[in-house]
């Protein structure tokens, strides 16, 4: 763990304009600059970057943030290894925590087991290009299969030679630990206690960490021989975990974060063949089945995922469960099938850049079509066997989170099908249902409020039979979501003019008493025993409260900073979006409001905004209490719990009816 203070040095040294200059070019625009996005493809410069607020966004895709979370989204580095490399661009050295034996043990063997692994890398990378065994037998099966010198060099591949323990005998020699060749899978102890090494006599294929490290490897075999297996792999260890490895995304990372689209192949050559060939946001599961983490990988980069098939036909079906994976996840999947007897790697080296460019593009179709095509070849017109497709897309279609995106695919699915709407609706309704509640909803309807989410399935069902009630409902979801809105106006106004001085009152002894906006804020919520309702708001809106407990008199940008600078992603983005919705735009008067007219203004225009806001929300939170009432009255036959579901109407009402004269506005 890296020392707090160490952290704050860091960000507060960091020249947001100096670390972003490293990796694209900036233009001075009035007191700002400006560039095209790196994490997007735009033609007119959409992303701002404030050196007075140490901040940047994109007006286009929406990314903002700080220059720690720049270097992790652009390089894909965790926190840390953002601050330690940052820290290193200003010679700071970087203080950490004390460890616990435990801890300093396993961080000493995983860097061993890398620092061994580097070493194998080299050994093959050198017996390939500068022994006679390498260049005669390993250079040949690399030429053989069309990859050129700087494909090689690219992918750092080498060879491992014939004799059995060549790489084990040099490790040692050089000072290595047998007991790291070990826990590698570099070397296999035998019987007699001697080292052999397990990729003798193999074209060896490095497997990289997303941040560049060689963790595993790949072996080859040249010789022709039934009894061993064709390709060998890294057995699992410290350092290498199979399900949370795509080979090849160290070098493509960056194309598909920037192209917006990751392509998914099988194999190394897959790959490799295909970066050769000018597509280089492509990534292989590397043989084994697509799992939940290799998913999560990709959709870091990209939410759009295009699965590329060869010819042959059991092995689509057995690839299909991956697609639902994808689907489930929330990715948008479209397939490309490719030629009979073509595989990526094939099919990449007999057509050129732009052939395969224009292929990829034409050939590629939304999965539901594929999907539909691939089984309907076997169907034959039986109706039984068209069951058994519908139930396949049926299945597919119920993974997706996304209640609009399933929407359009029950739509094209009956046109495809010829199959009513309404039956495949509730179909999928009722495989969702048997599906665990975490699948059920989207990331979006996952951060709404409980209250907008059915906490039974059988209220479900009531709902479908008694449409007033589904409209009562409706107005609770609506309503939940005005809230998140002026929730949003709230904390703007807190981040922003905090510790403006909102209302002057006088004491018992005369003197003047100043009350701020965020203090106004909180006691108002206070008093009226009220909290925000979306998770991300109230965080803030409560580690906001605990550091104005604890610096009272701290500058108004103390505040804005230590939420820009918080070390969770998820909450530094929403205060740069709500310190910049509004006045960051794309001129040279970025971050000048019109309350900022004049010290007068602002407290004018403050001073109205703020109350009428606190009013707003107050009321949105009254009708949505008061929708969900009048479902439960819906619902309940007892006469005494009847009228106390009345009364509390009739109070609500009441409140309702002061909030809109105070606002002079006409209750509905």
């Amino acid at each position: 763990m890296i020392d707090s203070q160490t952290i704050e040095r860091i960000v507060e040294q960091a020249d947001i304009v100096d670390i972003i200059s490293d990796f694209i070019t900036l233009r001075r625009r009035g007191v700002n600059y400006i560039a095209c996005c790196p994490f997007h493809d735009e033609k007119t410069p959409s992303f701002v970057v404030s050196p007075s607020k140490n901040i940047f966004k994109c007006f286009g895709c929406g990314k903002a943030g700080n220059s720690i979370t720049f270097v992790m989204e652009h390089e894909r580095l965790a926190y840390i290894d953002a601050i330690k490399y940052v820290g290193k661009k200003y010679g700071i050295e970087i203080i950490e925590k004390e460890q616990t034996a435990g801890e300093i043990a396993l961080n000493s063997d995983r860097e061993s087991m890398m620092i061994v692994s580097s070493f194998a890398n080299s050994f093959f990378y050198n017996t390939l290009h500068n022994t006679d065994e390498g260049r005669a037998v390993g250079m040949s099966y690399f030429k053989e299969r069309g990859f050129s010198k700087q494909t090689v060099e690219k992918f750092q591949l080498g060879y491992s030679p014939a004799k059995r323990n060549a790489l084990s005998e040099a490790a040692i020699k050089a000072g290595y630990k047998e007991e790291f060749l070990l826990k590698t899978g570099l070397s296999i102890k035998r019987e007699d206690g001697s080292l052999c090494d397990r990729f003798a006599g193999r074209a060896i294929f490095p497997i990289h960490s997303l941040s560049g490290r060689v963790i595993a490897f790949g072996g080859r075999i040249l010789q022709t021989d039934k009894k061993t297996a064709k390709y060998l792999n890294s057995p699992e260890s410290d350092i290498y975990l199979k399900r949370n490895v795509l080979y090849g995304i160290f070098f493509s990372r960056q194309a598909i974060s920037r192209l917006d689209k990751c392509y998914l192949v099988e194999g190394y050559t897959d790959v490799i063949s295909m970066y050769a060939a000018g597509v280089e946001n492509v990534v292989a599961s590397s043989g084994t089945s697509l799992t939940e983490e290799q998913i999560k990988l990709i959709s870091r980069f990209s939410k759009n995922v295009t699965v590329l098939f060869d010819g042959d036909a059991a092995g689509i079906k057995a690839s299909l469960r991956g697609i639902d994976m994808l689907l489930k996840a929330g990715l948008k999947v479209r397939v490309v099938l490719l030629p009979d007897g073509e595989d990526p790697d094939s099919f990449a080296k007999t057509h050129n850049s732009t052939e395969l460019h224009n292929f990829l593009e034409t050939a590629e179709q939304d999965f539901l079509t594929f999907k539909v095509n691939l089984l309907n070849k076997n169907s034959s017109g039986d109706p039984l066997k068209k069951v058994e497709i519908i139930h396949e897309i049926v299945k597919s279609i119920s993974v997706i989170p996304d209640l609009i995106t399933r929407s359009v695919y029950i739509k094209e699915c009956s046109k495809t099908l010829e199959i009513e709407e309404n039956a495949l609706a509730k179909e999928i309704a009722a495989n969702r249902r048997k599906q665990p509640v975490s699948d059920n909803y989207s990331e979006k309807e996952q951060n709404l409020p409980a209250t907008e989410k059915s906490e039974d399935n059988s209220e479900n069902k009531k709902l479908e039979e008694n449409p007033a009630d589904k409209s009562t409902v409706a107005t609770v979801f609506e309503t939940n979501i005005i809230c998140n809105e002026q929730e949003k106006e709230l904390l703007m106004f807190m981040l922003k003019y905090g510790r403006t001085k909102l209302f002057v009152t006088g004491n018992k002894h005369g003197a003047d008493v100043y009350i701020c906006v965020d203090e106004y804020i909180i006691q108002d919520f206070k008093h009226d025993d009220i909290s925000f309702k979306n998770i991300q708001f109230k965080r803030i809106f409560d580690e906001y409260e605990k550091l104005l407990t604890e610096s009272p008199d701290r500058e108004q940008s103390f505040y804005a900073q230590y939420f820009i600078r918080h070390d969770e992603i998820a909450i530094s983005s929403l205060a740069i979006n709500l310190l910049t919705d509004t006045n960051m735009q794309e001129n040279e008067s970025y971050f000048v409001s019109p309350i900022w007219n004049g010290t007068d203004n602002v407290h004018i225009d403050i001073a109205k905004a703020i109350p009428k806001a606190l009013a707003v929300y107050k009321s949105k939170i009254l009708a949505m209490d008061r929708s969900e009432l009048v479902l439960r009255l819906k619902k309940t036959e007892e006469e005494p719990y009847h009228l106390d579901i009345l009364k509390k109407i009739k109070l609500i009402d009441e409140q309702r009816k002061c909030i809109s004269d105070f606002l002079d506005r006409v209750l509905v």
